[in-house]
């Protein structure tokens, strides 16, 4: 007869400590690189030649703007969007249906708008296998405009604004509908910019009625122009824009936060550190610049309504601008040319920041959702105590700090499947504090802030 026994002197429960060790360890690294795996072999998909025929298709449509034609099957913006949710079905179809598609429309008078008209948004979903309502969402904007913003028949090709923004949506959503996730990702085709952000405020109010977790929107306007109006060609870096305070914050909050931080550490701020960080990993040759700022200055993007209604959201786009092509009819006018044509369009950058927002998708959908209620005590102590409820699908959590002036997560200790832990001899005063959720192979949750401030909830 076999008996199945512990060791139980002292060096043998070592040994088999150790051993235990070992296994979980190298369990652990192989997840970890099956993931890193996933996540290069995702970038490689991306195609710059899918991205241009897309682009291709939407031009071909003459106008995009708002208030264009609805009925042609070739011209206007009602064309475009019926492409756009066909290939979403195409898209779905060869991967055995993995995508729900529809739309989410309303009518809309107002600013540049002013008859009333319906701003159809188009919607695909790749839902997750364990956390189905939890959405991170990826948007580009369907619409385009010349120098006259209320100009609906003139032609407006918009191919790099934001045809390019759009192109990559559909090439994201072909990339990652080969894999699945925990949680879900959205691709999302929005209307309505340029006459004043309708589509992202009537996308906002459908994921508040309808209760999605929406953990992050990645808007995509403008990401395949290399050459500025400044005469700089960069196809090495991308801007994210994101808000420093929650547009939400409440006059108590804010009072808290006077006392205790969280400035520039929202919820949004640190989804701008987790792309710089997939930027850092899987990308090779591009560098993410966080810009400190909602939006250009004194400008707006399709992000700004998911911020006013309490999501956490950022802007990708090209670092260099061309105000000549943008928003322009198109015409030669002392020695330049203008409007937004697609010769201006770099499809290899394009792709560049394509695959950036795939893997920031696919990460943040493969990782858990991040922690919630995070709290932190400390002061007049020679230590700092984090703590936070737990999260569906982690298996750990991650404490991170960084000098009060760094732009990025500069330590971190993990700390083990806990909801509390006290950093020894680190001084709360001295530092800014986060903590994100670990999946079972290495995956990071984005970095929460403690209290309101850095909220995702």
């Amino acid at each position: 007869m076999i008996k199945s026994h512990s060791p139980s002197d002292p060096l043998s429960l070592i040994r088999f400590a150790n051993v235990l060790l070992l296994l979980f360890t190298a369990s652990t690294t192989t997840s970890l690189r099956a993931a890193d795996e996933d996540m290069h072999a995702i970038v490689a998909a991306v195609s710059a030649e899918r991205i241009r025929s897309d682009v291709e298709t939407l031009v071909s449509f003459g106008t995009r703007h708002t208030l264009s034609e609805t009925q042609s099957a070739t011209r206007g913006i009602g064309a475009a969007r019926r492409w756009i949710e066909d290939e979403f079905n195409r898209i779905s179809a060869a991967c055995g249906n993995c995508l729900e598609v529809f739309t989410v429309s309303d009518m809309v008078s107002g600013n540049r708008i002013p008859e009333p008209v319906e701003v159809v948004d188009v919607v695909a979903i790749l839902r997750g296998t364990s956390d189905p309502n939890r959405i991170t969402l990826m948007s580009g904007d369907i619409d385009s405009r010349v120098s006259d913003a209320m100009n609906s028949e003139s032609e407006s090709p918009g191919a790099n604004d934001n045809a390019s923004g759009m192109a990559g949506v559909l090439e994201a959503a072909r990339v990652l509908s080969q894999y699945r996730f925990p949680g879900s990702i959205a691709f999302v085709g929005l209307s309505g910019e340029e006459q004043g952000l309708y589509g992202g405020a009537i996308l906002a109010r459908h994921a508040i009625e309808n209760g999605w977790n929406l953990d992050a929107v990645l808007n995509n306007d403008m990401i395949g122009n290399i050459t500025g109006v400044n005469g700089v060609t960069d196809n090495t870096t991308a801007r994210v824009f994101s808000e420093g305070t929650r547009y939400v914050e409440t006059e108590d909050e804010a009072r808290q936060r006077r006392f205790q931080g969280g400035e520039v550490d929202s919820a949004s701020r640190n989804i701008a550190r987790y792309v710089d960080q997939m930027a850092d990993l899987y990308v090779p040759n591009l560098d993410v610049m966080m810009i400190y700022r909602l939006d250009r200055f004194g400008r707006g993007g399709h992000h700004r309504p998911f911020n006013e209604a309490g999501f956490p959201a950022v802007r990708i786009m090209e670092t260099n601008e061309n105000y000549t092509q943008q928003h322009q009819d198109i015409r030669f006018e002392d020695g330049i040319q203008y409007g937004d044509t697609i010769e201006h369009v770099n499809f290899d950058y394009a792709a560049k920041l394509t695959a950036l927002n795939a893997v920031t998708l696919a990460s943040m959908a493969r990782a858990p959702a991040p922690p919630a209620n995070v709290e932190i005590a400390g002061a007049v102590r020679p230590s700092t105590t984090l703590s936070w409820e737990k999260v569906a699908g982690a298996s750990g959590y991650r404490v991170h700090w960084r000098l009060t002036t760094s732009p990025v997560w500069e330590w971190s200790r993990d700390v083990g499947d806990v909801a509390t832990f006290t950093l020894e001899n680190i001084v709360i005063d001295n530092y800014f504090f986060g903590v994100s959720s670990l999946a079972a192979d290495g995956t990071q949750s984005p970095v929460v802030f403690p209290g309101p401030a850095g909220s995702f909830d």
